[in-house]
C-alpha cells in the first residue's frame, strides 16, 4: 500500500479494496475527470444511508 494508508486492518480491507476498484474503474484514462468522479460519487450515494456505525450498536456518547 503507498500514499496516505500505513495500516489496514482486516476488519476494514474491504473498504480499501472497494475505494481502489472505485479509482481504478473510473480514472483520467478512461475519461472521467474528478469532478465526473465526485458526480459519481455522490449520485451513488444517493437514497443511502451513511453510516459508519451499524444502528442497533451502542452509542459511544
Amino acid at each position: 500500500m503507498k500514499g496516505i494508508y500505513q495500516h489496514c486492518s482486516e476488519a476494514h480491507l474491504h473498504r480499501y479494496v472497494w475505494e481502489f476498484d472505485f479509482r481504478y474503474n473510473n480514472r483520467t484514462r478512461l475519461g472521467v475527470d474528478d469532478a465526473e468522479r465526485a458526480a459519481r460519487v455522490v449520485r451513488g450515494a444517493k437514497d443511502k444511508r451513511l453510516m459508519y456505525r451499524r444502528p442497533d450498536s451502542a452509542s459511544a456518547a
